[in-house]
């Protein structure tokens, strides 16, 4: 096939973005939105949240914004992913057998993970979770776009752009509640559990912890630390300093804090005091899982500000 032949192939599958499928695309993508976001939330309050307390407040102003910014999220879905998966479907059609909708869900699975991994590996996000993600976020705006396409043939059918986006914002508060009262049974019935630290003896806590920017934490048994580049508390204790932690280096002295025992700390951690009048005692805390446990500190306003985790070695 020529490229003659692409353009007009091309020309022709163009049909497959006219304004019933834009405006279905972009309605059916803005209505799984708010659903996604709660199992967003809901992922990530069943984790670590590392001693933050805005993300309740964020889903609720998110929600209480919806009419705001879901149209305009949910037209930018659709050119990336629902829009473009449409036309190539068109033009596969025209050169192998299926129905044109099934092979709009494969590529709009496919553009779903292209762009999971244009986010995922910048921002450090697993890919099989992310492609997944985008994947699934396609299915629904590529029914939309069959069904509201072949019901826009019929003038008795016909739902009109209004119509659309009132259907749309009716499926979303069904899908929301479902979400949301999924996830309310699910915690009821222990199917997912609310996180817990792990709880490490002294012994367990021994060894090499590093972190990012080259930070080492190296605990000995005896209750003597080695560090090289790691932040601690500073000694002024400023949450509007930048950065509002202080580096230091050399040597210090760590014991176990435990939180049944200490009514300063939150969950069991690390009490560190570094020698030689470097920033102010610090209480890494622990996070993580069992298999994979983690010491952190969140610097500055537990809402915004300066996140350092340590992994083990």
């Amino acid at each position: 096939m020529g490229w003659g032949d692409m353009r007009r192939e091309f020309g022709r599958a163009r049909r497959a973005a006219d304004p019933v499928a834009v405006n279905a695309a972009a309605a059916v993508g803005a209505a799984q939105l708010p659903a996604a976001v709660l199992i967003a939330y809901v992922d990530v309050a069943t984790g670590d949240d590392y001693g933050g307390s805005g993300a309740a407040f964020g889903l609720v102003c998110l929600l209480l914004l919806a009419p705001l910014w879901l149209p305009f999220v949910g037209l930018l879905h659709a050119c990336a992913q629902t829009l473009p998966a449409a036309v190539l479907a068109r033009l596969t059609v025209r050169r192998v057998r299926g129905p044109e909708w099934a092979w709009h869900l494969v590529w709009a699975a496919v553009l779903g993970v292209v762009w999971a991994g244009a986010v995922a590996v910048p921002g450090g996000l697993p890919f099989a979770a992310t492609a997944a993600a985008f994947a699934a976020l396609g299915i629904l705006p590529v029914l939309g776009v069959a069904y509201f396409g072949r019901s826009g043939r019929s003038r008795e059918r016909a739902w009109g752009c209004a119509g659309t986006w009132i259907l749309s914002a009716g499926v979303s508060f069904v899908l929301f509640m479902v979400v949301l009262g999924g996830a309310v049974l699910a915690t009821e019935t222990g199917i997912v559990e609310e996180y817990e630290p792990p709880k490490l003896s002294a012994g367990q806590l021994a060894g090499v912890w590093r972190g990012e920017d080259g930070a080492v934490l190296r605990l000995h048994a005896g209750g003597r630390a080695e560090l090289t580049a790691l932040p601690t508390v500073s000694e002024h204790d400023d949450w509007l300093a930048d950065p509002p932690y202080t580096v230091c280096e050399g040597t210090g002295a760590w014991e176990p804090v435990r939180a049944d025992k200490d009514e300063d700390a939150d969950r069991d951690g690390v009490g560190l005091r570094v020698a030689g009048g470097c920033g102010a005692p610090t209480l890494w805390t622990i996070g993580g899982t069992e298999r994979e446990p983690e010491l952190f500190v969140l610097f500055g306003d537990p809402d915004a500000g300066a996140l350092r985790i340590l992994t083990r070695d």
